[in-house]
């Protein structure tokens, strides 16, 4: 048995070289306006501890982007969509303080954040020549013909379109985005909030089973079946009554704001891409006529033969 040659590596194309950097300087810019935020916040308290945690974790997602971009991968573009609409959410909460103006420092560092997500977002999905980029599936060990290779593998499951793996990362954000303000409300028991530990310990138990709720349903979703879109659906209308009323309960009009916005679009962003892939997907092909069945036209009588 022999092993296929190694292939030839090809230079990648400048608007594919021109993103990589982009999003480098997306993550270093998530570090440096999180920490000037926390700098310059008039109460480093426990809840803005975590969630700027939380916001600094994002630029290991931009990391991760770059080699899904490096190695072309389809997902790449509704990821990158995901991260930067929930970045400027996650910075954007943390700029305005609870009384007072913001800072000036933590302003420009959002605007220029801001200006970074959109430029990542207008060159995954306007340009031409990444979206040729973006295509390939993930690699894996082929045996063919007695030859054993580390090819692309094409997955065994329906392609599905683009909406649809928007709407599965929009999904995967429920969980984090729920653990995140139970996090932060687990501040109040330290405070002397006994009575919430109930409702703590529910918040984060529901948190953790949005996630294995999200993977079963995309898992069909991706497949092509009718149910999951709906059992999606029903998930979502579910993580939203339970998170927007603790988050007003437990953390106040604050949390509600501050942590209650971002799963709020999130969700938006999931149900209008399973709505889009809805109309996109096309119609059964029209019932073929049985072969046995002759229509004389002329005479308006049929023969059964």
């Amino acid at each position: 048995m022999r092993t296929a040659a190694a292939p030839v590596e090809v230079r990648r194309p400048s608007a594919v070289r021109a993103l990589t950097t982009l999003l480098a300087v997306t993550a270093a810019a998530t570090v440096v306006v999180e920490l000037l935020n926390y700098w310059y916040a008039p109460e480093q308290e426990f809840g803005l501890a975590v969630r700027t945690g939380w916001a600094m974790l994002r630029s290991l997602g931009f990391l991760i982007l770059i080699g899904h971009v490096n190695r072309g991968r389809v997902a790449a573009r509704p990821f990158g969509l995901i991260l930067a609409v929930t970045t400027v959410f996650a910075v954007g909460r943390l700029v305005v303080p609870r009384q007072g103006v913001p800072a000036l420092p933590g302003l420009l560092g959002f605007a220029a954040l801001t200006a970074l997500c959109v430029a990542v977002v207008v060159l995954l999905y306007r340009s031409d020549t990444i979206r040729g980029h973006l295509v390939r599936h993930r690699k894996g060990l082929v045996v063919e013909g007695g030859t054993i290779s580390w090819r692309e593998v094409a997955p065994k499951r329906p392609q599905a379109n683009g909406w649809l793996l928007t709407a599965r990362v929009a999904a995967f954000t429920y969980s984090p985005l729920m653990l995140v303000p139970a996090l932060v409300a687990t501040g109040s028991l330290l405070d002397g909030g006994i009575a919430a530990v109930p409702a703590v310990l529910f918040w984060i138990g529901a948190g953790i089973a949005a996630s294995y709720a999200v993977l079963f349903c995309t898992a069909f979703l991706l497949r092509g079946k009718g149910w999951a879109t709906r059992a999606l659906v029903m998930v979502t209308l579910g993580v939203l009554a339970l998170d927007l009323p603790l988050c007003w309960w437990l953390l106040g009009v604050d949390g509600l704001v501050r942590d209650g916005a971002p799963l709020l679009t999130a969700a938006t962003l999931c149900l209008w891409s399973l709505h889009r892939a809805t109309r996109l997907t096309p119609p059964p092909d029209p019932p073929t006529r049985r072969p046995d069945l002759v229509d004389h036209e002329v005479s308006g009588k049929f023969d059964l033969r």
